[in-house]
């Protein structure tokens, strides 16, 4: 099913849910959220599970009926799995071939055998940001530790000149840049177009990856002056092959899905032309389905068979890369849930109605409400996704470049200061060996000047397209 026939079935199905006024609509969103909260970091329930009580308790406190709200929950749930899914699916194959195949430490040896001295900090920034295009934060962070503590090791560098860069190409990819679950989500919610979100993305991404790599890393290496800790370096997966892909085809390979999303943004913009032949051929090659799909085929060959994989090698590979993401689907569904009780009880309607009263841009009103959830839950996909329900509405009379930069200011804000109810956090501190206040002055302040320069790059990117 598509997602316009998804779209279509719920509006034949679902029917606003109450007509509460906006302050009990508000009462019932911060009662929601912080059942959200509570049930995530007091009982440490799983995020799929305190989606799911949220947005029934939002519903009661909104007055709506039960069954409505059910019918709600499980539409949005539907429909953005099925928007999302299968892209989140298909990142995580390519992201599993590009590690067991050796093709990222291919990518890694290659850049830091031209790096050195003061380059080494942007090499750093490089390989994560290269690593982090197809790969989950989490998994891109155990990858790159082992080349983090190498370096650092080999090199007699602080420890966080070298892993303060690695981290932020890796956060702003995870915050910024689809095929990652949080961004996709958001461009399915405010229906961005996802190539102009790719390439503003990455427009803000670059400055925003300098800002709070390479230049912070020589402040926070004042501030926190550690050595790489005295441990065993975990195997790399390379060291187990025969061979590995080459450095040109592995890069090919993990950019195809980019440049066909960004090729068909770009003739998008110039041809203009629905029934330009042109425009079609690069309409199916350049959607996201297509392309990802396409950069997995590609990769079970340059990547998988490359290493001297069997078929059957590829095969577990593949589906040893499913099972892990099974997780993250539910949170996003959930997620998606929620954002569609938010949506059909009026609340976002409210918060159209209240961003006009008090004439507060809705480009920052998305950082704020994306900073504010990210606070309280730790999580920047659960800030992506409830941010994301919250202002859906206003998009409605807003350009495609604009649609866009909503996106991207939910994910900048998604991203405000990771502490302690934070898994990313704790991540961090016991890789790195450092202690909470020492992963507070480096990891927090990274992200928060993240999420400050992307916000504000967006707002300025606001005022000139």
């Amino acid at each position: 099913m598509t997602r316009l026939s998804v779209e279509m079935l719920a509006a034949d199905t679902v029917e606003p849910i109450t007509s509460a006024g906006h302050a009990q609509l508000g009462i019932a969103v911060l009662a929601g959220i912080a059942v959200i909260v509570l049930l995530i970091t007091r009982f440490k329930l799983h995020a799929f599970l305190a989606l799911t009580i949220g947005s029934l308790a939002l519903g009661a406190f909104a007055g709506a009926p039960l069954d409505k709200t059910i019918v709600s929950f499980t539409t949005g749930l539907g429909s953005t799995v099925a928007g999302v899914g299968v892209l989140i699916a298909l990142g995580a194959i390519l992201g599993r071939l590009l590690a067991d195949s050796g093709g990222a430490d291919q990518i890694v040896d290659t850049i830091l055998a031209k790096a050195g001295g003061r380059a080494m900090p942007w090499a750093m920034v490089l390989i994560a940001s290269v690593i982090g295009l197809p790969l989950f934060f989490e998994v891109g962070i155990v990858l790159l530790i082992p080349v983090v503590l190498m370096v650092a090791k080999r090199g007699n560098y602080s420890l966080m000149r070298i892993g303060i860069p690695a981290l932020a190409g890796l956060s702003v990819m995870h915050g910024l840049i689809p095929p990652h679950p949080g961004p996709l989500v958001a461009i399915d919610a405010v229906h961005a177009n996802l190539g102009i979100t790719l390439a503003l993305g990455v427009l803000v991404a670059v400055p925003t990856v300098i800002v709070a790599g390479p230049v912070f890393s020589r402040y926070a290496a004042r501030w926190v002056d550690v050595q790489a800790p005295e441990r065993m370096v975990p195997a790399r997966a390379s060291e187990d092959l025969e061979k590995r892909p080459s450095f040109g085809a592995t890069l090919a390979t993990m950019l195809l899905p980019v440049v066909l999303m960004l090729a068909k943004a770009l003739v998008d913009i110039v041809v203009d032309d629905p029934t330009d032949m042109t425009q079609r051929v690069f309409d199916v090659v350049g959607a996201p389905l297509i392309a990802l799909l396409a950069a997995v085929i590609l990769g079970m060959f340059t990547l998988g068979r490359a290493a001297g994989f069997t078929k059957d090698r590829i095969a577990t590979t593949v589906e040893k890369s499913l099972a892990p993401i099974a997780g993250i689907l539910l949170i996003v569904g959930a997620g998606g849930g929620f954002k569609q009780t938010l949506i059909d009880s009026g609340v976002g309607r409210m918060i159209l109605e209240i961003s006009e009263d008090w004439s507060i841009p809705a480009l920052l009103l998305a950082w704020l409400i994306a900073v504010a959830i990210r606070l309280a839950t730790g999580s920047a996909t659960v800030a992506t996704i409830s941010a994301a329900g919250l202002v859906a509405p206003l998009a409605a009379d807003m350009s495609t470049t604009h649609t866009s930069l909503l996106v991207l200011a939910i994910g900048a804000g998604s991203l405000f200061f990771s502490h302690v109810n934070d898994a990313g956090f704790w991540l961090v501190k016991e890789y790195f060996g450092l202690s909470v206040g020492q992963t507070v002055k480096t990891w927090s302040v990274m992200e928060t000047i993240i999420s400050v320069v992307a916000g504000g790059l967006v707002l300025l990117l606001s005022l000139v397209i």
